[in-house]
């Protein structure tokens, strides 16, 4: 029984770094570095850029209440 906990778990997790992604997608995409992104992934920001989409990911959770 303990392991289909945390196979629930697990899985709720993928599903919680989904939303996660889309979200940094959207807010890539809002800032205009989406191209950049697509082209030399995500290593390819600098750190106040990737501090950006942090920030406003932060944001958009907490008015969301995750």
């Amino acid at each position: 029984m303990e392991s289909l906990e945390k196979g629930n778990t697990k899985r709720g997790s993928k599903k919680q770094n989904s939303f996660i992604d889309d979200l940094k997608m959207e807010i890539a995409s809002e800032l205009g570095i989406i191209d950049q992104i697509e082209d030399s992934g995500w290593q390819s920001l600098s750190p106040r850029v990737s501090g950006k989409i942090g920030g406003k990911l932060s944001q958009r959770l907490r008015k969301m209440g995750k």
